[in-house]
């Protein structure tokens, strides 16, 4: 039996992977489809790259197959590995950035908890802890004391308008007309006890605006 070169050829192609030949005999005509793949590559676009197709007699592919696939399967090769290589790269990018990320979040948490609140942001959270003890007595239906909470527009002025608004509205609800449509309620709106004793001073037992204030 002759002896052939022909897998000498092959490995001497630089190439990594699986390389798939299939021949079609067609009478004295032969067709030949060669298609490198490669496991190792997880991109889905290598699923794109076409095989390459040689007809001819077989004279003619003994002569010139080689010389017609070597580059192309050398470079097809090269392609596939650079895909795998940069799919990992970005892999690893992400790793990086996500790791990168966290460090900058824990930097960040650590610096806010480092630095002392300023006087602007003590009183605003003073002011917060007020109004949420408000909101609990007003949920809890305790209306009078829920006024009694509201702190005066002197402690915080920039705030005058909410705070006037908030009294209003619970006074409203505590503070019936006594007298009919002739003659209103005290207006206990704009009223601000130096002392919770005071406060309760303006109001009788019965959560009502006491008149005799006004005398």
């Amino acid at each position: 039996m002759p002896v052939t070169n022909f897998f000498a050829h092959i490995a001497a192609i630089p190439f990594e992977g699986c390389l798939n030949i299939t021949v079609r005999k067609d009478g004295e005509q032969l067709t030949t489809s060669v298609l490198l793949q490669n496991e190792g590559c997880g991109d889905a676009a290598k699923n794109h790259i076409p095989p390459l197709i040689l007809r001819g007699s077989a004279k003619e592919l003994c002569e010139g197959f080689f010389d017609a696939v070597s580059a192309p399967v050398a470079e097809t090769s090269k392609l596939l590995v650079n895909m795998e290589a940069y799919l990992k790269g970005q892999e690893t990018a992400k790793k990086n950035a996500a790791m990168e990320k966290k460090k900058t979040e824990k930097t960040d948490k650590a610096d806010k908890s480092d630095k002392p609140a300023t006087p602007e942001e003590i009183k605003e959270m003073k002011y917060k802890g007020i109004m949420a003890e408000v909101d609990k007595l007003e949920a809890a239906g305790k209306f009078r004391e829920a006024w009694l909470k509201v702190p005066k527009t002197s402690e915080f002025p920039e705030k005058s308008e909410e705070i006037r608004n908030r009294r209003s509205s619970l006074s409203a609800q505590f503070s019936p007309d006594l007298f009919g449509a002739e003659q209103p309620a005290t207006d206990i709106t704009n009223v601000e006890p130096k002392t919770e004793q005071d406060a309760t001073d303006l109001i009788d037992a019965e959560g009502v605006p006491d008149e005799r204030q006004g005398e």
